[in-house]
């Protein structure tokens, strides 16, 4: 059986985001994890083993700084492997206030015909 790394996200709660990573393979692995946003380390990542989930908890706490308008993606990999095992992404700022308005009237445009096409079936199907 080849090793293998799952990161399974548990939480995101008071601008720290939690998963649970699991190794399936050599007992005695540790994780060498490391967290970035725009290419730039994020600082006190934590990796804690738990003995009786038999995981390890991961917290990524997200720095103030690099909250921004826009969508801020960070990306959790592990270093020993050099591959990706997870990612997140905050989305903020005026420019999603203004989609999702945009959205949401497309939507009650879009109810408003169906009421209209529902309505006029109703009478047309009475009548007949």
């Amino acid at each position: 059986m080849s090793e293998q790394i799952e990161l399974t996200k548990l939480r995101l709660i008071e601008g720290v985001w939690h998963g649970a990573l699991k190794h399936h393979g050599r007992e005695d692995w540790k994780p060498n994890i490391e967290v970035t946003h725009l290419d730039f380390s994020v600082d006190g990542v934590t990796a804690e083993e738990d003995r009786v989930e038999e995981h390890w908890r991961v917290s990524v706490p997200i720095p103030v700084d690099r909250i921004a308008d826009g969508v801020q993606t960070f990306v959790i990999r592990d270093r020993s492997e050099e591959r990706v095992l997870a990612s997140f992404s905050i989305v903020a700022g005026d420019a999603l206030a203004e989609d999702i308005r945009a959205e949401l009237s497309l939507l009650r445009a879009e109810l408003d015909m169906l009421k209209k096409a529902f309505r006029r079936h109703c009478v047309e199907t009475a009548e007949a």
